[in-house]
């Protein structure tokens, strides 16, 4: 299995800045070749929705964080990042990284799919 431990949430006010941190280490001596990462937040009463992905070739935003969230990757530290700037009230939410992946880097190995447990992000005057 890929375990992956989140942190950086917090209290902020309008207009002000996080950056979340996803880390990603294996329970296990099995390679694990990552093909896709992303982050996806839930709001209370609302369904979880994406917000944003990276591949190795390209991102995707939400509509609503276009402009002011970043993904980014370090693969030296097996971590995903994301920036979110400018941040309003609607932006409270939990928010969970996901990462994609396969057991080898042939397109037949076994694939994985796993969840952070989730970090929270208010933001409040």
């Amino acid at each position: 299995q890929v375990q992956l431990v989140e942190s950086g949430g917090g209290l902020v006010q309008p207009g002000g800045s996080l950056r979340l941190s996803c880390a990603a280490s294996a329970s296990s001596g099995r390679t694990f070749v990552i093909v896709a990462r992303g982050w996806y937040r839930q709001a209370p009463g609302k369904q979880r929705e994406l917000v944003a992905t990276i591949t190795s070739g390209s991102t995707n935003y939400a509509d609503s964080v276009k402009g002011r969230f970043t993904i980014s990757t370090d693969n030296a530290k097996n971590t995903v990042y994301l920036q979110m700037n400018s941040l309003k009230p609607e932006d409270t939410a939990v928010y969970y990284c996901n990462v994609q992946g396969r057991y080898g880097a042939a397109w037949w190995a076994e694939r994985g799919d796993y969840w952070g447990q989730g970090t929270q992000v208010t933001v409040s005057s």
